[in-house]
């Protein structure tokens, strides 16, 4: 190769192409650069690179002004489904803590549905589901994409204890399209975070659930979910991927008698709230990165459900957002290929990638040239002069960087101002010190920091303290000077909340951030011939402890009294927990009443006695031994609970037996979930009843050998039975017959009372159901 050829090369524009994904992600950018004469670089050779997923750290620093990055460090905090909602959160309280919570700011973040993140928020989720039974749940996993994992909770007390889980609120009065429920796909462009620019792109789509929406079909996906790789695998209906296009969408709610256009007046608030709840985190993440703000952007897919009061909710910001058509020709795949490529092109003449960079800080001018080359974008932050005042942002900044401030308008400087938030001033020797009550922390200040303490805290505007900065420095600072002195100045007081915004008289708001915790249930739990204290939040967790234990709840005369019992919120869930160590813990609330029930079993332990952890159907002469599976839905014992009110049986669970008479059992009384319960005493076993979740096998065939194998998981020493344990087990296992029976079958009640009918007469029964 010549000199001059390999000089050329050396010129001519690269991009670099990486990430886990495929092609059809990067064509319409491969396309538009090699359009203008780019060539395919590497990771070490690239003036544009187009990342699907995240880059390693280093090429961060590789970002600038002639090398664009299309991440932005710490996007996190928008594009993972908790980390959006704790920032959109965070920014919705803070509002209310500056502004109340009637204020019409507070009021426009009201387009998040609250959501809960596993496992440390499962204790607030189930007193809000408790407190709000019309509420439904849908669980996401906070870090994927393409639908997975993604179902409607029937049951929100079902969430799982393990991390990367969220538990969503459920909106579930979605607008139709059709009868279909639908999700609006946007996409937001921030340009940059230091100084912010936020775009919106006019043309999206609304994608289309393949199957009609139907509330009570929970377990649907096709009815419940839009998306597209979810839907494509519904091969019962004729279009299983539809994407209309927003043009189209607009024109069909005009032609409903909609207002499409404060629709999307809405939906352009919700993605500049959106996208500048996540700024400070972007801000502080590429600092740690050495990432110039002005080498990285963001492309990202915002999802927003539409309700039927057409109230725009956001549910997700995507990640590199799929850019490969997805629907079929005939079903908006044409316009579908069209939008996204002109998508993509816009966006790289937009940010730049196309353009020669211009050296010096993004000022007044650079915007100017920017937003003369949005194409299909429209600005949100800052707004174009003919549109929306971006001054209606400013609350919700609080303290513009600087070269935030440098952009904004005249107007829209002069309403930069705060006051004074929660601090005491401590002044003794014309020195000055300032004590914030909600931190703890404590400043000294210098002369100018004092000044500059003095004016912001009483609402001076910004403006008016670079004047008096000037003044005070006789004129020898520059504009330059003063205004970094004075941003390095307010920027901690801002972040550590010595500082509001000034936007009229100060209110007395709750600033309380964290949930307040509920107050505590004190109980007395009698059992066994001794009393056991117990503790557990008032609310849905008390309430489903005295509703199971209320036959053996209230204090008795008794001598023995046992250690206290707590049900405790913790990390993972519920915990139950002694005054001395931890009996369970990662509970759900669902399995807090069997863990007292197991720790009560436990304390029934005596010498030469073996603890059964069975039901018992008891009659005045008779227990029937009933074996229930492991972890069984309260709602499959209906046909049991059922069979006993019919044959004027009770249930109870947990008993005894004795070394010394196997064939007498003594109940332990403990109550059976949802049955009715009453006590009874030591009886003789009138039989032995599985009931199992599969196909019953032929109890015919069993013997005394094969029953010890059924009976040995519910004995509570399982594990180390002791010879005489065995022995023991093994003789009461040689008289009762016993019977298997398939919980699901549709005859199970019919079948129960045909064999329970002869066992209550005390006449022992071998029948096989």
């Amino acid at each position: 190769m010549s000199a001059n050829a390999s000089s050329q090369l050396d010129s001519t524009p690269r991009f670099w192409l990486s990430g886990k994904r495929h092609a059809e992600q990067d064509h319409f950018f491969r396309q538009t650069l090699e359009a203008h004469g780019w060539v395919e670089g590497d990771e070490k050779h690239w003036q544009a690179a187009w990342v699907t997923g995240m880059p390693p750290k280093s090429a961060f620093k590789a970002a600038s002004p002639y090398a664009k990055m299309n991440h932005i460090p710490g996007n996190a905090a928008l594009t993972v489904k908790s980390r959006l909602h704790a920032s959109l959160n965070a920014l919705r309280k803070r509002t209310q803590r500056h502004f109340g919570n009637d204020h019409p700011f507070t009021a426009r973040l009201n387009f998040f549905p609250r959501a809960y993140e596993m496992p440390h928020d499962y204790p607030a989720l189930i007193e809000d589901a408790a407190a709000n039974p019309e509420k439904r749940w849908i669980l996401k996993p906070t870090n994927a994409s393409k639908g997975k994992g993604i179902k409607v909770l029937s049951d929100p007390t079902d969430a799982p204890l393990s991390p990367n889980w969220i538990v969503q609120e459920y909106i579930a009065n979605p607008h139709t399209i059709r009868g279909h429920k639908y999700v609006l796909r946007l996409y937001m462009l921030i340009a940059s975070i230091d100084p912010v620019r936020v775009y919106l792109y006019d043309q999206g789509f609304a994608k289309l659930a393949s199957d009609p929406w139907d509330p009570a079909d929970v377990d649907n996906p096709f009815s419940q979910l839009t998306n597209p790789d979810i839907n494509a695998l519904n091969v019962d209906s004729e279009i299983p991927v539809e994407f209309i296009d927003l043009e189209r969408y607009r024109h069909w709610l005009r032609e409903q008698g909609h207002d499409d256009d404060t629709l999307f007046s809405q939906l352009r608030d919700l993605a500049a709230l959106t996208a500048l709840s996540g700024v400070d985190a972007m801000r502080m993440r590429s600092k740690e990165e050495d990432a110039d703000p002005q080498g990285c952007y963001e492309l990202i897919g915002l999802d927003c459900l539409v309700d039927d009061q057409l109230k725009p909710w956001i549910l997700e910001c995507n990640l590199s957002p799929s850019l490969g058509i997805c629907a079929k020709p005939e079903h908006g795949g044409v316009i579908e290929e069209a939008v996204k490529g002109s998508l993509v092109r816009d966006m790289i003449h937009l940010v730049g990638c196309d353009q020669s960079a211009k050296k010096g800080d993004f000022d007044a001018t650079a915007l100017a040239d920017e937003q003369q080359r949005v194409g299909g974008f429209i600005p949100l932050y800052p707004s174009l002069p003919s549109t929306q005042d971006s001054q209606d942002y400013l609350p919700f900044i609080g303290l513009p960087s600087l070269l935030d401030y440098r952009l904004a308008s005249v107007e829209n400087r002069q309403a930069v101002a705060f006051r004074a938030n929660g601090v005491s001033e401590l002044i003794e020797d014309d020195r000055l010190a300032l004590y914030h009550h909600a931190s703890g922390l404590y400043f000294q200040l210098n002369d100018s920091a004092a000044l500059i303490w003095l004016l912001a805290s009483e609402g001076e505007p910004i403006q008016s303290l670079l004047d008096h900065l000037q003044a005070a420095s006789g004129g020898h600072a520059t504009q330059d000077q003063l205004e970094n002195d004075l941003w390095s100045t307010l920027t901690p007081w801002w972040h550590h909340g010595l500082l509001a915004p000034n936007y009229g008289p100060e209110l007395a708001v709750d600033t309380q951030d964290s949930r307040e915790r509920p107050a505590t249930w004190h109980g007395t739990l009698a059992f066994d011939q001794r009393q056991w204290p117990i503790t557990a939040p008032i609310g849905p967790v008390a309430d489903r402890i005295a509703a199971a234990f209320s036959p053996l709840l209230g204090a008795v005369n008794v001598n023995t009294l046992g250690e206290p019992l707590h049900v405790l919120e913790s990390a993972n869930g519920y915990c139950l927990t002694t005054d001395n160590h931890v009996v369970s813990s990662r509970l759900h609330i669902g399995d807090i009443v069997p863990a007292i029930t197991r720790f009560c079993l436990t304390s029934a332990e005596q010498q030469d006695h073996l603890v059964l952890d069975i039901a018992l159907l008891s009659s005045a002469e008779q227990h029937i031994v009933c074996l229930l599976p492991k972890g069984i839905k309260p709602s499959l014992l209906s046909p049991l609970i059922a069979a006993a009110k019919q044959h004027g049986l009770t249930l109870s669970r947990g008993a005894r037996l004795a070394f010394n008479a196997p064939e007498v059992i003594e109940p332990l009384n403990l109550p059976l979930i949802d049955a009715p319960f009453a006590s009874t005493g030591p009886q003789r076993c009138g039989g032995i009843l599985q009931l199992t979740t599969t196909k019953a096998e032929d109890s015919q065939a069993l013997n005394s050998l094969d029953l010890l194998g059924w009976l040995l998981p519910f004995a509570l020493e399982q594990k180390h039975l002791s010879p005489s344990a065995l022995h023991a087990l093994r003789a009461f296992c040689q008289h009762p017959p016993f019977t298997q029976l398939t919980i699901s079958a549709a005859d199970v009640s019919q079948a129960l009372n045909q064999w329970l009918s002869p066992l209550a007469d005390s006449k022992p029964s071998h029948a096989a159901v």
